[in-house]
């Protein structure tokens, strides 16, 4: 893997905020911070410009995760700062990334979760604040081990109520406290695709 460029650079720190301020300062999801603490979370920057080209990197990311020791790389995000920026059209692709998982015999061993700057929850009003615990600095693919998500919820006492908890944390929180956190799409816009270069 080739060093990160000035670019990625920032997408990463972003990505970092993110993790630290909204998922793990907020508590969004309570199995994160030890696996962020132990250095197994991979987050990978896509260049892709082309659907094509991004799920022939997200076969490379499912195919090097599942090689990989869970002691060194338990998880992966792959972050997409060029591409898919509408969220409606995010959402269409992940009907690919499902079908990618069955074609490379994958599901059930791998589930990948979605993230968002404008994502949205289709049961819920547009200015829910539900909506931001989804809602990432850029579009980004998670890739989590379905045997680690069991372990997970089978350890955590009241796994039912995590998503309940995270809708009144975010609701009492409001869009300010959001905006205060600095982890939003406002603070780390989508970068537009490069041109005349390669990748």
């Amino acid at each position: 893997m080739s060093p990160a460029s000035a670019g990625d650079s920032a997408v990463l720190v972003a990505m970092e905020g993110w993790l630290s301020r909204a998922v793990i300062g907020l508590n969004l999801c309570p199995f994160a911070k030890a696996v962020q603490v132990r250095g197994q979370i991979r987050c990978a920057v896509s260049r892709a410009t082309d659907e094509e080209a991004l799920l022939d990197e997200l076969a490379q990311a499912l195919q090097f995760l599942q090689a990989c020791d869970r002691q060194q790389c338990e998880t992966t995000l792959l972050v997409l700062p060029t591409l898919l920026a509408d969220f409606w059209e995010f959402n269409q692709f992940l009907k690919r990334t499902d079908r990618l998982l069955r074609q490379l015999g994958l599901e059930g061993v791998f589930q990948i979760a979605s993230f968002h700057p404008d994502f949205e929850f289709g049961d819920a009003p547009a200015g829910d604040m539900g909506h931001f615990s989804n809602r990432a600095p850029y579009p980004t693919l998670h890739l989590l081990r379905e045997d680690s998500i069991e372990e997970a919820m089978a350890s955590f006492p009241d796994a039912a109520s995590i998503y309940e908890r995270n809708m009144a944390t975010l609701r009492a929180l409001g869009p300010q406290g959001w905006a205060a956190l600095g982890v939003g799409k406002d603070a780390s816009p989508i970068e537009p695709a490069p041109t005349g270069q390669g990748a």
